[in-house]
């Protein structure tokens, strides 16, 4: 539901980023100009001074002051962090999405499966991405999370940087369908216990797939899932 507030200028700014980051249009390690971004978006100086602030400290970017800014590379610790938050979240969200579902989840379940293998048959990896994001969404929403869903969408955006759905780097499209089915089907028999542990089985494939992704940016040798298994000490207890 709408709220009818206008984003303000740095909100503006601070959500071009976002999506520049998600369309790769801005990368990491590259320097880029408060100024041309002022232009471009044909805003001051200081919303988009303001709207930076805040994404630093969000810890997407570095900024510096008379220099610009950068995308921060996502490290291998930065995904199991993030997929260690998005397991708090997600897993007993798929859980609770057992308990209220209703047939206006099942027919959005459905019509997103459908979006995304006509993604897949396109190999429309931007789109494909967003569906899957979408579908995690309603996962938590129908676990009465909506918070929730604001931050893994936040979180996202830093594993974006990876190639967040793997899509066509380590895994193929079918199998990233294929681990969301048992997950929706789990929500639609009502099965609590099932829907969590689909959702935790996919979320740890992903994490140590994009763990991998950082370690080969990284030029790092360490094994992907000794790793994950390392950094995941502690989180479950």
């Amino acid at each position: 539901m709408s709220t009818g507030r206008e984003p303000s200028l740095t909100e503006v700014v601070m959500e071009h980023v976002r999506s520049a980051v998600v369309e790769g249009t801005m990368r990491p390690q590259e320097w880029y100009s408060v100024y041309q971004l002022a232009d471009e978006l044909g805003v001051s100086r200081s919303p988009v001074r303001e709207g930076l602030l805040r994404l630093e400290e969000a810890g997407l970017i570095r900024f510096v002051r008379n220099r610009g800014f950068q995308i921060i590379p996502t490290t291998p610790e930065d995904v199991a962090e993030i997929f260690s938050i998005r397991l708090a979240l997600e897993v007993p969200a798929a859980h609770r999405a057992a308990l209220y579902a209703d047939e206006s989840f099942a027919a959005e379940a459905a019509e997103l499966r459908e979006q995304m293998c006509e993604a897949a048959e396109q190999d429309d990896e931007p789109r494909f991405f967003a569906v899957d994001q979408q579908l995690h969404g309603i996962v938590l929403t129908a676990g009465s999370m909506r918070r929730g869903h604001r931050i893994v969408d936040q979180l996202r955006v830093s594993t974006r940087l990876l190639g967040d759905s793997t899509a066509g780097r380590s895994r193929e499209y079918p199998d990233i369908i294929g681990e969301h089915d048992p997950i929706v089907a789990a929500i639609l028999a009502g099965d609590g216990p099932g829907a969590a542990r689909a959702m935790r089985d996919h979320l740890e494939a992903t994490a140590v797939l994009l763990i991998g992704q950082a370690l080969h940016y990284a030029e790092r040798s360490e094994d992907p899932q000794d790793l994950w298994t390392r950094l995941r000490a502690g989180f479950d207890s």
